[in-house]
């Protein structure tokens, strides 16, 4: 019954996807004698926690009551106060823990408090699920880096466009909106100059009816190429638009995104600009997740970084071929097929005729899970 019910909250949790940042995604479920008597979930950041909103429609029910949580009840002060003060004072007697929170503020903090006003608490109920969950901010409140994904859309044969150039489109509606879901679930997106150039892309988020959220816009321009009409940079979403550049960009055009209301943010001294000390600036900005949609330069730099967290690969049923047609992954590539990088629990998923691969890059912070 145990995880019963904590499915019941990561379910909970899950409604959540992508407003949260930075802090977790959270359900409630509280429980007694058999029946759910409050659920509830954290909405977005600055807002009641899952805990209390459960509490708030449990009532006098909670008195007694088992509680269900996917991630440890805060016990300190933020945009809104400790949720181990609110469990203790409601009387519930039992608390139920997916996980503890891998934030130093919390850590097993809450679990004792709980503890010792007399309460019974159980850790580890679904543990590997709610990890899964908030992989997101795990990788951020410990590193203070954002997760990175990478994502392509690739015909069958690896291609990512025809030799001309061309890559509407490759894959199907089905796949397409839910690449638009990785944007809504993602707070900032990354492209290339070279993509930006080539297609002149809104790199915002469509849902029909769904209320999808921009992400933030990152582009990599070390020269500061990009031209001021782009529409990337026009006002068609509140979203930021980041321009990242080096010290080589001439001073003038950053003067000029800036009127666009564009932020640009110099990186470094070198040709191009350093992802490694880019994706740390980014999570000082509370950005802590990324979808690097390319191209296969940018791709090529974040692999070779080491900075890939997970995988999308979009594949669609079509054989485009040609020497010249460009792949996902460009750059000189692997000496030998043992270098590669390695992937680990795979997802395939399918989306009208194409299929969705996910996985995640070996050896690194969430492998094992």
């Amino acid at each position: 019954m145990d995880r019963h019910y904590m499915q019941l909250a990561l379910n909970l949790a899950g409604k959540s996807r992508g407003r949260t940042s930075p802090n977790p995604m959270v359900g409630a479920v509280i429980v007694k004698a058999g029946k759910v008597v409050g659920s509830g979930y954290h909405r977005r950041a600055g807002t009641p926690h899952a805990e209390v909103n459960a509490l708030n429609e449990a009532g006098a029910e909670a008195r007694g009551a088992t509680l269900y949580v996917t991630l440890e009840p805060c016990c300190h002060y933020g945009r809104t106060g400790p949720c181990t003060e609110a469990v203790i004072k409601a009387g519930i007697t039992r608390v139920v823990v997916a996980m503890m929170d891998p934030n130093p503020q919390v850590a097993g903090k809450g679990i004792e408090k709980i503890k010792a006003a007399g309460i019974e608490v159980d850790v580890g109920v679904m543990e590997d699920e709610a990890g899964k969950l908030n992989e997101v901010f795990i990788k951020y409140i410990v590193t203070g880096k954002p997760f990175i994904t990478a994502k392509a859309a690739v015909s069958l044969d690896g291609k990512i466009a025809a030799r001309t150039g061309r890559s509407k489109w490759i894959t199907s509606p089905e796949a397409r909106k839910h690449g638009h879901k990785l944007r809504d679930w993602h707070d900032a997106v990354m492209v290339g100059i070279g993509t930006v150039l080539a297609d002149d892309p809104r790199l915002t988020t469509r849902l029909n009816g769904a209320g999808g959220r921009d992400p933030a816009r990152v582009i990599l321009d070390s020269r500061a190429r990009i031209p001021l009409n782009a529409r990337v940079l026009t006002r068609n979403s509140k979203a930021a638009a980041i321009v990242a550049v080096t010290a080589n960009a001439p001073p003038a055009k950053l003067e000029a995104l800036r009127e666009t209301g564009a932020e640009v943010l110099v990186v470094n001294d070198g040709p191009q600009v350093d992802l490694v000390k880019l994706v740390k600036l980014l999570g000082k900005k509370e950005i802590t997740s990324v979808l690097i949609e390319g191209g296969s330069a940018v791709h090529a730099a974040a692999f070779n970084a080491g900075l890939v967290d997970k995988v999308a690969w979009f594949i669609a049923p079509k054989i485009i071929g040609g020497w010249e047609a460009p792949g996902p992954v460009g750059g000189p590539g692997v000496e030998d097929p043992s270098e590669a990088v390695e992937l680990d629990e795979l997802k395939v998923i399918n989306l009208g005729p194409d299929l969705l691969v996910e996985g995640y890059v070996k050896n690194t912070l969430q492998s094992g899970w």
